[in-house]
């Protein structure tokens, strides 16, 4: 498939997902009296609601409309109702289907972070943190970050990259994640969203190619066509040492051209997430003693 066929068929397949889940009832119109061979609205139903011929509509679907008009596009996203990620995927998606968009310079993820950054990861001593990219490979971790995550990380057979650790390790990943269906859901949302972004990545294609190919619960998530950035938000964990906990977080982007993103779990002072994270620095501090050793003679 070429790059302009590639197009084509992620604008077709998004919004078809995205028809899917909309119902008439949703939107005002009987689904009573006739027969219906869509789970959700129909593309003339679409079209109607939309304001534009059901013609327009169906070749935009099928990705041979190029160039929509930004009024036109917006009623669309109205009538799919569209989230903000949604809407963005998809003007990414058909500024795909332009030359232009296609031959445009793309900065695909790196898979290391620059010295500052790891200096500045280093110094967060009392809060985890990790470093991912859009692929959600593990760049860098502090060493809270490398406790925490040690069901992943402290195995026999280590993972780099989180989409890999939870659909191909997916026994170690429920045990490591009580919510994993939240988390496997959140992983095929961000991998999305970053195929739009970067259509020509190879690593990124290899990796859906591998996870498609080895997993039944990626490929149900990936037909979903759904789609969501890195937020703040909680996570769950299930750990040996501190047992279950769910930890706030926060994202910080570090490098937008590549992705990078550094993740920081910030449970409040006082809470018993945050004891137990303390708890977890105190049992991992005698792995790490070179600290100590470089402080200044007195």
């Amino acid at each position: 498939m070429d790059e302009k066929e590639a197009a084509r068929t992620a604008v077709r397949d998004f919004l078809s997902t995205r028809r899917d889940r909309v119902s008439p009832s949703d939107v005002g119109l009987p689904e009573t009296g006739t027969r219906r061979r869509v789970k959700g609205l129909r593309r003339e139903e679409v079209a109607l609601l939309a304001g534009v011929s059901p013609q327009y509509y169906i070749r935009l679907e099928r990705g041979r409309a190029t160039g929509p008009s930004p009024s036109v596009v917006a009623a669309i996203a109205a009538v799919l109702r569209l989230d903000d990620d949604e809407r963005t995927h998809l003007d990414r998606l058909l500024a795909a289907l332009t030359p232009e968009g296609r031959k445009r310079p793309r900065t695909a993820p790196t898979a290391t972070i620059s010295p500052g950054v790891q200096v500045l990861l280093d110094s967060i001593t009392h809060l985890p943190a990790v470093v991912v990219n859009g692929r959600l490979d593990l760049l860098a971790a502090n060493d809270l970050g490398r406790a925490l995550y040690a069901g992943m990380l402290d195995t026999d057979n280590p993972v780099d990259n989180s989409a890999r650790f939870v659909f191909l390790d997916e026994p170690a990943a429920r045990d490591l994640f009580p919510e994993w269906e939240r988390v496997a859901a959140d992983t095929v949302s961000i991998l999305r969203i970053e195929a739009g972004r970067h259509p020509d990545d190879p690593e990124l294609i290899a990796l859906i190619g591998q996870l498609s190919t080895r997993s039944r619960e990626f490929r149900t998530r990936w037909a979903t066509n759904d789609v969501k950035t890195h937020r703040a938000g909680t996570k769950a964990f299930r750990h040996p040492l501190i047992g279950t906990l769910t930890l706030p977080y926060e994202n910080l982007t570090i490098d937008a051209a590549t992705d990078q993103v550094m993740t920081v779990y910030t449970p409040q002072p006082g809470s018993p997430e945050h004891d137990a994270i303390r708890l977890l620095a105190s049992w991992n501090a005698p792995a790490y003693p070179a600290q100590a050793e470089k402080s200044p003679e007195t």
